[in-house]
Order: structure tokens, then sequence, then C-alpha cells
């Protein structure tokens, strides 16, 4: 009974990363603000796409949770959009969590009743598999965020 149950579940393992959006022209002076912190850079990529953005990814010790510095690459950037409706400040974009199975937690949530922005997972920077669930997560709780579902790419 207890797999089940567990089959249920859409296989969330842990916090990804953090994003956050930078205001264009920051980004170098917000990664040697993390750096000086002690962040390590990981990843640096051009997201193109419908994202449009420059990333950086940081991480501080050993652990597997990232911060995700995000700097739009255009006024289409939804990013760029974000830092407008937020005043022309940078801050929080999203929360991502980790999943095992993509297509799993999509149907899952889909299922679920929750908004889901992307029709289908898709690719993300770094190989990855991603999808967003719009911050209006379900009818009963709007969490006021944007959540993104990773599924760590295959990186043989």
């Amino acid at each position: 009974m207890m797999n089940a149950q567990m089959e249920q579940i859409p296989g969330f393992l842990f916090f990804d990363h953090v994003a956050i959006s930078v205001k264009p022209g920051e980004l170098e002076a917000h990664v040697q603000a993390y750096k000086t912190m002690g962040f390590k850079e990981m990843h640096r990529e051009d997201v193109l796409g419908t994202d449009q953005v420059r990333e950086v990814l940081l991480r501080i010790g050993d652990g597997p949770n990232l911060v995700q510095l995000i700097e739009p690459l255009n006024a289409e950037s939804p990013v760029a959009r974000q830092i407008e409706k937020n005043g022309g400040r940078g801050g929080l974009a999203h929360v991502a969590l980790r999943v095992a199975d993509i297509q799993r937690a999509f149907d899952y949530l889909k299922e679920n009743g929750f908004k889901l922005v992307d029709k289908a997972p898709r690719k993300g920077s770094r190989g990855t598999m991603v999808f967003f669930i719009h911050p209006k997560a379900t009818e009963a709780a709007a969490f006021g965020y944007l959540i993104e579902v990773v599924q760590e790419g295959s990186h043989a």
C-alpha cells in the first residue's frame, strides 16, 4: 500500500535554485558580490528561446542548492517584464525544485489542478528539462511567486 501512495507523489527531491533577476548591465557586479560572500561560479550560459536571459549559477559549499542570477538579454525577456513590474528593481524571480522524473511531475501537477505555464516539459539551461508553475498555482492556493520544476540533465 505504501508504494502505491509513493507513486502518486511527483518526486520532488530538494530546492535546486533560487533565481534572482538583475537589471541589465548589473550582472557582473552581482556575481562579484556573491563571490565575495564565498559563492563559487558553477555555470554561465545565454538562455535563448522564450527565456532570453544570461544566467550565472553560483554555489556555496558542496551542497546541491544554487543561486541563479538572471539578466534579461532584451525587452522581450519575461525577466525584463518582471523587473518593469517590480518598479525597475531586480529581486526574486522564481524558486526551483528538483525532481527525479519531470514528465511524471508535470502530469501529476496537471491532474491535480495546478496552473502550469508550459504546455509540456522543455529544455532548460545546463542540459536540464524544466517547466513552470504559475504564481496562481491552484484555485485554492495562489502562491504568489513562480516555481520552476527541474530535472537534472544527462551529462554523458
